[in-house]
């Protein structure tokens, strides 16, 4: 599988959330603890909101943890937005073009997960994707083709209702061919002013995903702790695992429930319902 993180916030220097913390993406992309798999090497991706046009991304087939580029550019890029993720391939090629995040018309999508029969599954899920998106999809992972899913059930306009009809029409084709278990989608996706996270399984056995815990709480347990007192209300982590083990940092995100945290930092969840298909 793989492991992801978002952040959304204030202005912050994107090393400070890769390199920095113990637990931190870099050390799970080696020492994954809550993973299907320990090491997550075959590539990684980030991507970041700033002051050009859409999201700047870079991505690489390096391990994230040798990557000097990524380090040089993570200690001087500053982002109120921005997602990275460490792959572990479930089978397609190590190569750039299926490291995530996924970007299309300022959107970014990141996937901890897979679908399970996807050779089975491919074509038909292939042929379901609107014409017109059929010539951004430039790898060959199911992950990618899960984005441009959601992208044709409405993504760009209502992101939690394309992502419950993609996912539906995922297990409804997995139920025409026999397979169980059809799915695993840890997801997150950004438009640049919000984010939109969503923990969900077929078998209801999700990976996990955790969200920091509100600012003010956070201070009244650990005031002696001077970067978590940098923290300000309306900052907010999305983690495939906790980054420490500080108490009262984090909150598990409960299975198949999705999460919005708006452009001022509000956030709310809500249930995670697929809509399935025939």
């Amino acid at each position: 599988m793989c492991r992801w993180m978002a952040w959304h916030g204030q202005d912050l220097l994107i090393d400070e959330l890769l390199f920095k913390p113990k637990h931190g993406l870099i050390d799970q992309s080696l020492h994954s603890r809550m993973g299907a798999e320990t090491t997550n090497g075959d590539g990684f991706g980030l991507g970041w909101y700033g002051s050009g046009d859409g999201p700047g991304v870079y991505h690489s087939i390096s391990p994230a943890w040798s990557d000097r580029n990524l380090r040089h550019l993570s200690s001087h890029i500053e982002s109120p937005l921005f997602l990275a993720h460490v792959r572990a391939t479930s089978g397609t090629a190590v190569q750039e073009t299926n490291c995530h995040p996924y970007t299309h018309l300022g959107r970014l999508f990141v996937h901890n997960g897979l679908i399970n029969g996807f050779p089975q599954l491919h074509r038909d899920l292939m042929l379901a994707v609107d014409p017109s998106l059929f010539p951004h999809i430039e790898g060959s992972t199911d992950s990618e083709l899960l984005f441009h899913l959601a992208l044709t059930e409405g993504l760009e306009d209502e992101p939690l209702a394309a992502l419950e009809r993609a996912v539906g029409f995922v297990e409804s084709t997995a139920a025409r061919h026999g397979v169980e278990k059809a799915i695993q989608a840890s997801i997150g996706v950004s438009d640049g002013e919000s984010l939109w996270a969503v923990r969900y399984s077929t078998e209801h056995n999700s990976r996990t995903l955790f969200r920091s815990s509100e600012v003010e709480s956070i201070r009244a347990l650990h005031p002696e702790n001077p970067r978590l007192a940098r923290l300000r209300d309306g900052d907010h982590l999305v983690v495939s695992a906790p980054f420490t083990e500080l108490p009262g940092l984090w909150h598990e995100i409960p299975e198949s429930t999705a999460l919005t945290i708006g452009p001022g930092g509000e956030h709310e969840t809500r249930p995670f319902r697929p809509l399935i298909h025939g």
